[in-house]
């Protein structure tokens, strides 16, 4: 028998009057396919976050032995509460995101949001799809605004690693709100527009815009973006300037300056990163960093960054990204025309911006299950990263920069194994240092 899912949108009277428009959506086979692909994501991600929180508080009494005497039983609790808390609301945040993604598709949201935008407005073409993706943003960005402030004033509060005030968590709202109007509303146009008049390989142009926009952001992020939200002094201390700069030599690298951002202002957490493309990269120190690890620690985990330089894991990851980017244009290439498309999903207003909304809403539940061979792979990159580090500097100083990352970050030392083989970009603590230690027998 054949099955109907029936959406009336009360509201969307016709100019001039009229009956309700009443859009009647056939269960087809995408819809079935969809429904299942987010049933099974989010099953998926309630269950691995579940079996977290279980093996997390199952073992927050039982500090392992390879940490006895550099990180206390307190602070090994602290670590589980913390990523118990972080945990429970990931879940929360799961369900909601379930429940926008089918408010927003056969609950007909994006349906009832293109007309009305059509009523108020009058205006179709490109500003009608501007708009309609720029509803869709503010509507999400609204929904996510909770969860962002229960994170930080909240649970960040809660353990003592909240160091933003509510006038500078408004700031940077609008900061970012303001930076990505000012870069994606350009960025939008464009690909719309491509979309519209470069015939049936618009995919192509689409990703070689992408592609080269995102090469210029990495260009320019360190030198024009990130001041704008934190303060980059250069490195002052001579001594540490000198160490860092003489591994730099040792490797072969060149960057453009060592930089302190004063991440303290916002949170307690430490950490160091390198930034920019080509003549651009910069060596980003927190300074919460600073204040923690000794000189030699510091050179031991920039040494393991520059491991991933030196493997050229940066360039792989691009060319991974830019190659999965294409493909999944091509494939929206092939759907664009097809009415099906749009039906499935609880839409009758064919349009470029509606098939950009719908395709990049059901996407990840249909990609969700290859997380893990993204983590595998950037698992792999971090020993080599680690085994990088330890040939070009002190392994044993890296492994107490890193408990005592571990330590003041309150990361946990104990995830469950299934859950961190499926998200965990990083080895997990134990199996990390174990390698370290074995590379110095």
């Amino acid at each position: 028998m054949r099955r109907f899912l029936r959406e009336t949108v009360a509201d969307c009277i016709p100019p001039g009057g009229g009956l309700p428009i009443t859009i009647e959506i056939p269960m087809q086979p995408f819809t079935i396919a969809f429904l299942l692909a987010l049933a099974l994501a989010t099953g998926v991600k309630l269950w691995l976050a579940m079996r977290h929180v279980r093996h997390i508080a199952g073992n927050r009494e039982l500090l392992p032995r390879e940490f006895e005497g550099s990180i206390t039983l307190a602070a090994h609790r602290k670590a589980a509460d913390y990523t118990v808390a972080k945990t429970n609301l990931s879940m929360i945040e799961t369900v909601s995101g379930t429940l926008v993604v089918l408010a927003f598709t056969l609950g007909g949201g994006l349906q009832d949001l293109s007309l009305q935008i059509a009523r108020l407005f009058e205006f179709g073409g490109y500003a009608h799809g501007m708009t309609l993706i720029f509803s869709v943003v503010a509507i999400g960005a609204a929904i996510d605004l909770p969860f962002s402030i229960y994170r930080s004033f909240v649970i960040e509060e809660r353990f003592n690693f909240n160091r933003m005030t509510p006038s500078l968590f408004v700031i940077d709202l609008l900061k970012n709100a303001a930076v990505g109007a000012a870069i994606g509303l350009p960025l939008l146009f464009c690909v719309l527009w491509l979309m519209a008049q470069m015939g049936a390989y618009w995919w192509l142009y689409v990703w070689m815009l992408w592609a080269c926009f995102n090469l210029l952001i990495l260009t320019l992020y360190p030198t024009l973006i990130a001041p704008l939200f934190n303060k980059f002094s250069p490195l002052e201390d001579t001594s540490l300037r000198d160490r860092i700069e003489a591994l730099l030599l040792k490797c072969g690298f060149r960057a453009e300056g060592l930089f302190v951002m004063d991440s303290s202002c916002r949170s307690s957490h430490g950490n160091a990163y390198f930034t920019g493309f080509g003549r651009a990269k910069r060596i980003v120190l927190f300074d919460t960093l600073i204040q923690r690890l000794s000189a030699t620690e510091i050179e031991a985990v920039l040494a393991h960054e520059l491991g991933h330089f030196s493997h050229r894991h940066v360039w792989k990851r691009i060319i991974v990204l830019f190659a999965s980017s294409l493909a999944m244009l091509w494939i929206l290439g092939q759907l664009i025309d097809f009415s099906w498309f749009y039906t499935s999903l609880g839409v009758e207003s064919r349009s470029t911006a509606m098939a950009l909304l719908l395709f990049f809403m059901a996407l990840p539940s249909f990609i969700f299950l290859i997380q893990p061979i993204a983590s595998h792979f950037s698992r792999v990159q971090e020993f080599e990263a680690d085994a990088y580090a330890a040939s070009h500097s002190n392994a044993e100083e890296l492994v107490q920069a890193l408990v005592k990352l571990y330590r003041d970050n309150a990361a946990t030392l104990t995830p469950d194994p299934v859950h961190s083989a499926f998200y965990d970009s990083h080895p997990p603590a134990m199996t990390r240092i174990a390698r370290l230690h074995a590379s110095q027998a």
